[in-house]
């Protein structure tokens, strides 16, 4: 027998929900939207004409229907810790764009809940789940690189207009929170939990006060280290490098890959030069797919990244050196 649907409400129209993540869900055979909240009533009617549901103005009425098994809240990170809150308390299963929140307490605190209620709370950081990263883990384990000795990871874009919300802190601005957390955790997947901040340095933007440009040093305790950078003010740049004993592996535009892409993963060795050219992957479906099969029952499998995620940007704010 077939289980019905998960059942959708989404809080908030924000571009990446309309560009990346309802496409994915709308597609879904075991999804179904069925609300989509907005302060702005013609919003909510613009995304519910595309992506099917009912339009509800406000947030607060998308949690107090009977039809939403599970919201997607794809609000300003500042915002996150209240509507989670809401949500997992109205009983609703969550899907919360990253990070999860802007602070390890708040992260713990919300996981606490939902473990509490029974409910599944999943952060959207979709990158682990593109089938390239599988890749590269069979490459390291197969000594193409032989022993990895750091990793480096970056990821900055062009400055944005001066009305952007990256650059308002009472909603969970800057760089480390926004574009950071991606380098972050693309150390953690390689090089594993208890990663320690050896130093980092954040530079802030003295109009609003948000750190638009960073850099920290992680380090595990058998030596491997990772650099990580980050920014607002730099030209477009979206990559990690694994450097090893033998040789070096790097890929391109791995945080935000769109569904078409064919990564390229290259391989340099004293002698030799390799470039393998792996399949296309949706890396949205594959983030969502696994939060429909932990609302359906199966193991939720990243919960501590999530947490290791939220430590190690929670040191690095406290350590950095500001400029």
């Amino acid at each position: 027998m077939n289980e019905r649907p998960v059942r959708f409400g989404v809080i908030s129209c924000a571009d990446i929900a309309w560009r990346r993540t309802l496409p994915v869900l709308a597609a879904a055979p075991q999804v179904r939207i069925t609300a989509i909240g907005s302060r702005d009533p013609d919003r909510a009617a613009r995304f519910a004409d595309r992506f099917g549901g009912t339009p509800v103005r406000g947030y607060r009425a998308v949690l107090e229907r009977d039809d939403v098994d599970a919201v997607y809240v794809p609000l300003p990170t500042g915002l996150h810790r209240e509507w989670v809150e809401r949500a997992l308390l109205a009983d609703k299963h969550v899907l919360v764009e990253k990070p999860t929140t802007v602070s390890l307490t708040e992260t713990e605190d919300l996981l606490a809940l939902a473990r509490e209620r029974g409910l599944v709370l999943h952060e959207n950081m979709t990158f682990p789940h593109h089938t390239l990263h599988a890749e590269v883990r069979r490459l390291l384990e197969s000594g193409a690189i032989g022993e990895l000795r750091e990793l480096s990871a970056s990821f900055g874009i062009p400055p944005r207009a001066p009305e952007d919300i990256r650059y308002r802190p009472e909603l969970g601005g800057g760089a480390l929170l926004d574009v950071g957390v991606y380098p972050v955790r693309a150390a953690l997947e390689f090089l594993g939990p208890g990663l320690e901040v050896a130093g980092a340095v954040l530079r802030t933007d003295p109009a609003s006060g948000v750190d638009v440009a960073g850099g920290a040093l992680l380090a595990r305790k058998d030596g491997v280290t990772a650099q990580v950078g980050f920014g607002f003010a730099h030209a477009y740049r979206n990559t990690y490098a694994l450097w090893g004993s033998l040789g070096r592996l790097s890929v391109h535009r791995v945080y935000s890959a769109p569904a078409t892409l064919r990564p390229v993963v290259r391989i340099e060795r004293q002698d030799h030069v390799e470039e393998l050219t792996l399949d296309a992957d949706d890396q949205f479906d594959g983030s969502t797919g696994a939060f429909v099969r932990a609302v359906r029952g199966a193991p939720p499998g990243d919960v501590w990244a999530m947490v290791e995620q939220a430590r190690v940007v929670d040191t690095i704010q406290d350590c950095a050196t500001v400029l």
